[in-house]
């Protein structure tokens, strides 16, 4: 179950690097990662509160599922209060339940992603001229909650190396 690994959290605004880094940890750890589950069920940004919490429930369902495969430690490329923003964003209120699935999964790890590269569109972002807005709710969530995290900016290779140092010191630890 989940108490036998490591849970990772790449957690930021839209366009940052997550998925990108996820799937790349992931090869480098010999383990498997938690795609952001939203952009499966979902194809633009006009959903509703069921989408949501159909988003919330698929995603917490993934971790426990993935985690079975994990090798040591699971990438996660995003958690709850990602889906909490973004119902708020988007639909104005956070229907209760994801409050209560985001206290479903700790994470042992949690990597704020900045905002400092370069925007890629995709067909789902679309807040492209929000990215400072978003930078500091992200923060502001994540803080609120007293849970600590790395900041992860600078160039992919920088990037990278923020992780890696800070996964490996957590598995060493572990050990």
């Amino acid at each position: 179950m989940i108490d036998d690994i490591k849970v990772v959290c790449f957690y930021g605004p839209e366009s940052t690097g997550k998925s990108v880094m996820a799937i790349k940890m992931a090869e480098i750890y010999k383990t498997t990662f938690v795609p952001e589950v939203a952009r499966e069920l979902i194809t633009s940004n006009n959903f509703n509160r069921e989408d949501i919490i159909m988003i919330g429930r698929a995603q917490t369902e993934r971790v426990f599922q993935k985690s079975r495969k994990a090798n040591k430690v699971l990438f996660c490329d995003t958690d709850l209060i990602t889906t909490q923003i973004y119902s708020r964003q988007y639909l104005k209120v956070v229907p209760p339940v994801l409050y209560e699935l985001e206290k479903m999964i700790s994470y042992d790890l949690y990597f704020l992603f900045d905002i400092d590269v370069p925007w890629v569109h995709d067909g789902l972002r679309d807040l492209e001229n929000k990215r400072i807005e978003m930078m500091l709710t992200f923060k502001g969530e994540i803080e609120r909650r007293n849970i600590s995290y790395v900041l992860v900016q600078g160039d992919w290779d920088e990037r990278e190396l923020i992780i890696r140092k800070e996964v490996d010191r957590l598995i060493k630890n572990s050990s």
